[in-house]
């Protein structure tokens, strides 16, 4: 296992690479001067010339590339906000822990009802609940991040005045982004859910189990469901690092001070090495999230566990011959 988790550590370093290198072409040809747009329109051509050599931007591409590159192994350095002046880690590590709130409390949303009525529409399958709760799932993939949390605000903020309409300063004010953003990755893990579970309920071992006179309720909670969860939890962590990613428009719908709002902000300003810390940081999260969830997998089925004590053991016993 730590021999696994090791490899899969090695594996990071070149799509790491891979994303910093797409990321460093995408800024690249996206047109608009950072030194132009930091001084001003009226700013002198002098101004600007000499601005964009404190910046480094007249150094060739591939130096600026390995430069970063450089001052990320040997310092932990993302660089410096053009705006700010300030380090661009400290600014992320800083915003980071509220991004990284906002889509916990919506995977634990997502999952909870993603898994509830993934279970009931499996067991009551072609019934008008798994036909309504089917319909609602398509509906909640559908619908863009961004445009259910407007109406969101419109409907439960200013019509109802249940809850804050921006801000994130006690819990009533995580409720609408959280359930914004953990819509769609509810009705994913529906889909899955269900898809996964008829196809376990339908096993001989579920037959066996009902034909001893089980419950009902134990069959499908204790042998249906823990055997049903190994492709539901493969999705889970896949919609954590999408619910990171996704929190980038949600924060800026709701102003919430978290790294996907600062992230939006630097895209506005042109300024760049917020936007490639804060995309590098979202990857090095998103592949750390896969990670554990492969880790998981040994805990939730143990025939996963089984085959990695298999494999250790195969390779002693080709050590002693």
């Amino acid at each position: 296992m730590y021999r696994y988790i090791f490899r899969r550590l090695l594996m990071m370093i070149p799509v790491l690479l891979g994303v910093l290198f797409i990321i460093f072409v995408i800024i690249e040809i996206t047109p608009g001067d950072p030194a132009q747009i930091m001084l001003g329109e009226s700013a002198r051509q002098e101004d600007v010339l000499k601005l964009r050599e404190e910046l480094g931007l007249n150094e060739p591409f591939i130096a600026r590339f390995f430069g970063y590159v450089k001052g990320i192994v040997t310092e932990l350095d993302l660089g410096i906000s053009y705006n700010t002046k300030r380090p661009v880690t400290e600014e992320i590590l800083k915003r980071f822990p509220t991004t990284a709130l906002l889509a916990a409390l919506s995977a634990v949303i997502s999952m909870f009802l993603g898994i509830f009525l993934g279970v009931i529409s499996a067991t009551k399958q072609y019934t008008t609940f798994d036909n309504l709760a089917t319909g609602i799932a398509l509906f909640g993939v559908s619908i863009p991040n961004f445009w259910q949390g407007l109406m969101s605000i419109i409907i439960f903020s200013i019509w109802l005045g249940w809850f804050p309409a921006s801000g994130s300063y006690g819990p009533e004010y995580w409720v609408l982004p959280a359930l914004t953003l953990g819509t769609s990755s509810t009705a994913t893990i529906m889909r899955i859910t269900r898809s996964s579970m008829l196809e376990v309920i339908r096993q001989d071992y579920i037959r066996t189990a009902r034909a001893k006179g089980q419950n009902e309720r134990v069959v499908i909670m204790k042998h249906a469901l823990i055997n049903a969860l190994i492709p539901v939890i493969t999705v889970g962590g896949l919609q954590f690092g999408v619910l990171l990613g996704g929190s980038v428009l949600v924060e800026s719908v709701f102003a919430i001070p978290g790294l996907g709002k600062y992230m939006i902000d630097a895209i506005k300003q042109r300024d760049f090495p917020v936007v490639q810390g804060g995309v590098l940081f979202l990857a090095i999260a998103f592949s750390f999230v896969n990670l554990l969830i492969d880790i998981l997998y040994s805990l939730i089925d143990p025939r996963i566990k089984a085959m990695y004590k298999v494999n250790k053991k195969k390779k002693k016993e080709v050590a002693y011959e």
